[in-house]
C-alpha cells in the first residue's frame, strides 16, 4: 500500500473518531449544565460545541488535502490546513465573546447553581474523554505532520484545562455558597478562549504567509547535515513554502567550479533525494547552483580538486541560522 494512502487513511480514521467523541463530550457537558444551571459549565459546553464543528471541518480538510497536486495547484492543497485553523480560531473567538456576555448577565442576576456534585461529575467524565482524545490526535498529528490534527489536539487539551478550572470554581461555590464565583469562573473561561483564538489564528497566518518555521528549519538542517558529501560546499539563501505536509524548498548551492553540468546535476539530485528521505515532511528542492569561484577552498573537502588555491580547513556551518543567510553572512 502507498505510504501516502496509509497516512491519509490514518488521519481520516482519527478525525472520524474525534467527531464521535466530540458528540459524547457535548452530551455530558450539556447534561451537566441542565442539572446544575452553572454558567461556567455552560461556557465549557459551548467550547465543546465548537469542538464538534471543528471536528467536522478537520475531516473535510483532510479529505481535500489528500487530493494530488494538479495544474491549478502545483504544490498540492495543503494550504487549506491553515485556512481550517483560522476558521477554528474564529469559532473559538465567537464562543469566548458569547460566554463572556452570558457570564456578565448571570453575575447581575445572581443565578443560583444547584446539584453541584452531579454537574461536576458529568464534566469530569467529559474531561477524561477529552484528555485521551487529545493524546490520540496529537500522536497521529505529529506522526503524520498534520497541522489540522495538531490544532485539534491543542484545542482539546485547552478544553481539558478549562474544565479543570470550572471544577475548581464549582468546588469553591459548594464550599462557600457564593454563587457569584460561578459567573467569575465563566468569565475566566471566556478570556481563556479569546487568548486561545488569538494563538490559533496567529499560527494559521504564519503558515499562510510562509513565515519561517524554526522547528521545521531545524529538522531540515538535521537532514542536510546527515547527508553532506564532498562537493556540497555551502547552502545559503534557503527559503521554504509550506503547503500542509508538503514543503517546497529553494536555496543556492555552491559546488566545485570544475564539475560539468552532468556531474553537478547528479550530485545535487542524489543529495536532494537523501535529504528528503530523512526529512519528516514530503518535499522537493529547487537549487540554484553557484560555482565556487576558487573562493571557498578552505571550506571544500574534495581531496582531488585540480584548482585548489588553499588547503581545506573546515566546512561551512549547515545549521538553519546560517543557511537562511546570504553566503557572505554565513561564512
Amino acid at each position: 500500500m502507498d505510504l501516502q494512502d496509509t497516512a491519509t487513511k490514518e488521519k481520516i480514521r482519527i478525525a472520524q473518531i474525534n467527531i464521535a467523541v466530540s458528540f459524547v463530550v457535548l452530551a455530558l457537558k450539556t447534561a451537566g449544565y441542565f442539572v446544575s444551571g452553572s454558567t461556567a459549565i455552560f461556557g465549557d459546553a459551548v467550547e465543546t460545541l465548537i469542538n464538534v464543528l471543528t471536528a467536522f471541518t478537520a475531516l473535510g480538510v483532510i479529505h481535500f488535502v489528500a487530493m494530488p497536486a494538479d495544474e491549478n495547484h502545483p504544490y498540492g492543497h495543503g494550504k487549506l490546513e491553515f485556512f481550517s485553523a483560522a476558521f477554528e480560531g474564529g469559532l473559538v473567538f465567537f464562543a469566548g465573546v458569547s460566554i463572556l456576555i452570558e457570564s456578565v448577565q448571570a453575575f447581575k442576576t445572581s443565578q443560583p447553581v444547584v446539584e453541584i456534585e452531579l454537574g461536576m461529575t458529568f464534566i469530569f467524565l467529559a474531561s477524561l474523554v477529552n484528555l485521551f482524545m487529545s493524546f490520540a490526535l496529537r500522536r497521529v498529528g505529529e506522526k503524520r505532520k498534520s497541522v489540522t490534527l495538531i490544532a485539534s489536539a491543542v484545542h482539546l487539551m485547552s478544553d481539558v484545562y478549562t474544565t479543570a478550572g470550572v471544577l475548581f470554581g464549582l468546588l469553591l461555590v459548594k464550599l462557600t455558597q457564593l454563587m457569584w464565583i460561578d459567573s467569575v469562573v465563566s468569565a475566566f473561561v471566556a478570556l481563556h478562549l479569546l487568548v486561545e483564538a488569538y494563538k490559533i489564528v496567529r499560527r494559521s497566518v504564519s503558515g499562510l504567509t510562509d513565515e519561517m518555521d524554526q522547528e521545521s528549519l531545524k529538522e531540515l538542517a538535521t537532514a542536510i547535515q546527515k547527508n553532506i558529501k564532498p562537493g556540497i560546499i555551502n547552502i545559503h539563501n534557503l527559503r521554504s513554502i509550506r503547503a500542509g505536509t508538503f514543503h517546497h524548498i529553494d536555496a543556492h548551492l555552491i559546488v566545485p567550479e570544475f564539475w560539468d553540468v552532468s556531474k553537478a546535476h547528479k550530485a545535487t539530485h542524489d543529495f536532494e533525494k537523501r535529504v528528503v528521505n530523512d526529512y519528516p515532511y514530503d518535499g522537493e528542492f529547487a537549487f540554484h547552483l553557484d560555482p565556487c569561484g576558487r573562493k571557498y577552498c578552505a571550506a571544500c573537502d574534495i581531496s582531488d580538486c585540480p584548482v585548489r588555491q588553499s588547503p581545506f580547513e573546515k566546512r561551512f556551518s549547515f545549521d538553519s541560522d546560517h543557511m537562511i543567510k546570504s553566503v557572505t553572512e554565513s561564512y
